[in-house]
């Protein structure tokens, strides 16, 4: 089953993203194989029923909390990210220069 594989590679690569750290839908897309499904990402991350799971650390491209601002959700996923040492300003985080230095991180060089 396509879908469950898809799903399956997007969760796995949510939680190799370290502690501390941040990443996009579309990076994670892009890491489980699935470029341009960034809103599939979206939709895992919003059924997601697994405690344990980082879903905190994936952010708009932009580095905005996709939660509107001040909700419930908005206000937890700020609160995780800074008790991981993330500087969130106005529900915004300093993305990484770019994709690569978060796979260098997570995965290695090349």
């Amino acid at each position: 089953m396509a879908d469950a594989s898809a799903e399956e590679r997007i969760l796995a690569v949510i939680r190799a993203v370290p502690r501390g750290q941040v990443a996009g839908y579309g990076h994670i897309a892009r890491r489980a194989g699935l470029p341009g499904r960034a809103r599939l990402v979206a939709r895992i991350l919003a059924g997601n029923e697994d405690p344990g799971l980082p879903w905190h650390r994936i952010l708009r491209s932009d580095g905005r909390i996709a939660f509107p601002e001040g909700s419930r959700g908005w206000r937890e996923q700020s609160q995780r990210l800074r008790a991981e040492g993330v500087v969130v300003e106005r529900g915004r985080v300093r993305m990484p220069a770019a994709d690569t230095s978060l796979d260098a991180m997570i995965w290695g060089p090349g």
